[in-house]
């Protein structure tokens, strides 16, 4: 067997050493953590609510068995070390002993067999997509869970993370209705708070798990999110003290210069590096002249990235390169050049089957930095000899146009997760191009070469040849430019000083407050 970490004192000598444990020397142990939460998430149940805010909270409850520094390499959680056979078919993860369910029972590996092998199968559609990889789960004890795999999957190791593969108590849900269990309203797991109560639009409280199986942990005694709908608002509970911490997202764009020069006020872009969110317009390539490779090659060189980013979102995150964000693994900026060139953008279109068509803009109605945003693009083609029109639309009627394929162009965002196999092939497979989803190919670009090596690429064990077959991917793919990459988006968490480690793996707020503790005056 090929031992990644073969031994408990060993695992733990390497999260000592990782920013995972970073921490001040003197953690101070006491004290509530006001947190804003928005929108108000329509569960806590992580296995089977995916969105960005339950996945927020849920963080504090659940865990899996691995977390991610900001390099994506993985460290202990419930497993305290983990072997991968030679040929990449078999995984071997050794739990913690003595760890204990919210409500007092042992967490097994039965627990984990029973999670990834039944409840995520049905609930978790990402998971099960993960999951036909997987020939059999076996458990030889209670704290030794084995996986076997059909065929090498190269991103197997990233997929024990908790919004991804949460752990489950087995003796609560098993034989049950899933979706419709009661104790999906009270959530119990393994993590380091436990809940307490949800006040509707008001509040969600948990209580510090003091039976947590890692000593001193968690520092702070409770946990307060706070639900406030407006973002003006929210802005303003943190001026007054309120709340602590506003994560990614929280406040309008303009707002952030202000408050980060707030006393006692820091901020932080990390912790989006497990999810690599990275916007781009949507092309649909079956609305003429779309189709036309000059064409969009034309829209490409014609957006001035550089001033969205810094005028837009005051100098955070970066000018996307490709399909791949930076922090993605396997990502390169060896690919073709796609600069800001309005020049050649007006020499292509020329060159190209555009003939004065009325190109249909469908904004992203997530508030008024992108409003913002769909404009300078807008001014941005008109200059180059485009006709524009924005097409103004919410939330709903946003996600209807683009699952229908009703636009020419399309503002979205997504998320990457770690890995090319997890995030990004989904957007790009031919074969993930039906309508009926905003989140999958919506732009229809076929390239059965591309399709083939992202085949290719997911079921090769060796990183270097996967790192290769990912290089060509990318190059081919901006060749293509199957969708307009604009930016790696950059959610700066803002928190107060005195709020010491708010911040300390590859998920930021979503990995839960464990480490966190306030600094007294």
């Amino acid at each position: 067997m090929n031992k990644l970490l073969s031994l408990a004192a060993a695992a733990l000598a390497i999260a000592l050493a990782s920013p995972l444990a970073a921490q001040d020397a003197k953690p101070q142990a006491g004290g509530t953590l006001n947190v804003v939460i928005q929108p108000e998430p329509p569960g806590l149940m992580v296995g089977i609510l995916q969105n960005g805010p339950t996945q927020m909270v849920a963080g504090d409850i659940y865990e899996s068995l691995l977390r991610y520094d900001f390099d994506l390499k993985p460290h202990p959680q419930l497993a305290e070390s983990w072997e991968i056979s030679d040929d990449g078919l078999t995984y071997t993860f050794h739990l913690r002993d003595g760890v204990v369910f919210h409500d007092g029972e042992p967490f097994t590996s039965a627990d984990v067999k029973f999670s990834m092998d039944e409840f995520l199968r049905e609930t978790h559609s990402r998971m099960r997509t993960y999951l036909e990889h997987v020939d059999s789960i076996e458990t030889p004890d209670d704290l030794t869970v084995v996986f076997h795999l059909k065929q090498p999957f190269g991103p197997f190791l990233g997929i024990f993370e908790t919004a991804t593969a949460p752990m489950i108590p087995k003796h609560i849900y098993e034989g049950t209705d899933f979706v419709n269990n009661p104790a999906n309203n009270t959530p119990i797991g393994t993590g380091p708070f436990k809940f307490d109560e949800w006040v509707k639009g008001s509040y969600i409280h948990f209580v510090k798990n003091k039976d947590y199986y890692l000593e001193g942990k968690p520092y702070v005694d409770e946990v307060y999110y706070h639900v406030i709908p407006d973002a003006a608002s929210r802005a303003v509970a943190y001026e007054t003290g309120k709340v602590d911490v506003l994560p990614g997202g929280s406040i309008e764009n303009f707002d952030v210069p202000r408050i980060r020069e707030l006393d006692n006020t820091c901020i932080t872009d990390k912790g989006w590096e497990y999810f690599g969110p990275l916007s781009w317009m949507w092309v649909n390539h079956d609305h003429k002249p779309l189709g036309d490779l000059k064409v969009r090659q034309a829209i490409m060189h014609a957006l001035d990235r550089q001033f969205a980013r810094d005028a837009l979102w005051n100098g955070l995150g970066k000018v996307a390169t490709g399909p791949l964000s930076s922090s993605t693994r396997f990502y390169t900026d060896d690919t073709p050049d796609i600069s800001y060139n309005p020049d050649l953008a007006r020499k292509l279109l020329k060159e190209s089957s555009y003939d004065g068509e009325t190109i249909k803009i469908l904004g992203l109605p997530y508030g008024e930095t992108w409003q913002r945003w769909a404009e300078a693009v807008k001014q941005n083609l008109i200059e180059i000899g485009m006709n524009i029109e924005l097409v103004p639309t919410d939330v709903a009627g946003w996600n209807q146009r683009v699952s229908d394929r009703d636009f020419d162009l399309a503002f979205t965002y997504l998320y990457q997760y770690g890995d090319p196999a997890l995030g990004v092939a989904r957007t790009y497979m031919g074969d993930n191009a039906a309508p009926g989803s905003p989140w999958n190919n919506a732009s229809n670009y076929q390239n059965p070469e591309t399709d083939k090596l992202f085949e290719e690429a997911a079921v090769t064990a060796d990183p270097a040849k996967r790192a290769e077959l990912y290089k060509t991917i990318q190059q081919k793919i901006v060749a293509d430019v199957p969708t307009i990459w604009l930016l790696e988006l950059g959610f700066p968490t803002i928190y107060r000083c005195n709020i010491k480690n708010p911040v300390n793996t590859a998920f930021g707020v979503n990995d839960g407050f464990r480490d966190v503790w306030i600094e007294k005056e």
